[in-house]
């Protein structure tokens, strides 16, 4: 289990199993908020805890949530269920609270500001982005 939070840890994360990598995504949202993303459902191996305000994003298919007191964004959510009627949500791993947890972990590149694809996935990982 891999735990994350706010700065001022009044919001909290878990993410239950193993991150075999994170999103590191440049539409017009992600890349202003410096966001690593590992994707799960919500209430299923992801769960929040706390209280957050929501950004809601063009048609307000996915809300971003941060903390009402720091404002650290710690997740988005889906606004509609799947077909089996679950929430995807997304992490933000850069609060992870041992950071050791996750500094071997890929990043995947996702272009979502112009052809809403993976973009590369090389050989940097988490760490690689924290000096």
């Amino acid at each position: 289990m891999i735990k994350g939070q706010c700065h001022c840890k009044k919001v909290s994360w878990t993410f239950e199993g193993e991150i075999e990598r994170v999103t590191a995504c440049n539409c017009t949202v992600c890349r202003k908020y410096g966001t690593l993303w590992a994707y799960g459902y919500k209430d299923e191996n992801i769960k929040i805890e706390g209280p957050t305000n929501i950004y809601f994003r063009g048609r307000g298919h996915l809300g971003f949530h941060f903390c009402t007191e720091c404002g650290c964004t710690t997740h988005w959510l889906s606004q509609k269920a799947n077909e089996e009627g679950k929430f995807r949500i997304a992490v933000n791993t850069r609060l992870a609270s041992e950071p050791e947890q996750i500094q071997d972990i890929p990043i995947r590149h996702f272009d979502g500001l112009e052809k809403f694809t993976e973009a590369s996935l090389d050989d940097k990982c988490v760490r690689d982005l924290w000096f």
